[in-house]
């Protein structure tokens, strides 16, 4: 299960919004490639169709799918948002990371 902070709704909610997408019945796709300064990297979509094999689940009123080959390596994980000074934007937090690359991009296990 992947947790939403209030932040990162508000935020996913105006994006969503912006791109043609309904928070209340549309989907945030996350998941994990290749790639990346630590090997595997996050990946953050909007999407309005579940695919076969997707886990489906609902975090502080976001409806979040995820592939089954991702699903591991993102449970526990809190997706937040960021919007200070720095500007990071959307940040993972997850506990399954073992090294994560400086920019918090991407990670390894």
């Amino acid at each position: 299960m992947i947790e939403v902070s209030n932040e990162a709704k508000t935020k996913l909610g105006q994006l969503m919004a912006e791109e043609g997408f309904d928070v209340a019945t549309d989907f945030v796709r996350v998941g994990v490639k290749s790639g990346g300064c630590s090997g595997l990297s996050y990946d953050l979509k909007f999407d309005k169709e579940q695919i076969e094999g997707d886990k489906l689940f609902e975090a502080n009123q976001v409806k979040i799918v995820v592939d089954k080959k991702s699903f591991l390596y993102l449970v526990g994980t809190i997706l937040e948002y960021s919007g200070g000074l720095n500007g990071k934007g959307f940040v993972f937090n997850n506990p399954n990371a073992q090294r994560t690359c400086g920019c918090g991009e991407s990670f390894s296990l």
